[in-house]
């Protein structure tokens, strides 16, 4: 007897929850959407020479961890 697919991801999220994780929906850019790219090089532009921003992308450089990326 085959377990129907439905069961399967209820017994799949039950295990999950049960080790203490609950599910989250997160809703993101769509990054294939006409103007994606134009919106982000307008948004870089603005940005391009703010002091405190190069201070954070000086930072977030220092701390990343590059390891495994290529």
């Amino acid at each position: 007897m085959s377990i129907s697919t439905s069961a399967r991801v209820q017994k799949h999220r039950q295990s999950l929850r049960e080790a203490g994780l609950r599910p989250l929906q997160i809703w993101v850019p769509d990054t294939r959407r006409n103007g994606f790219a134009d919106e982000c090089r307008r948004q870089s532009l603005l940005i391009r020479d703010d002091a405190a921003d190069q201070e954070t992308c000086t930072w977030l450089e220092a701390v990343a961890d590059h390891d495994g990326w290529q």
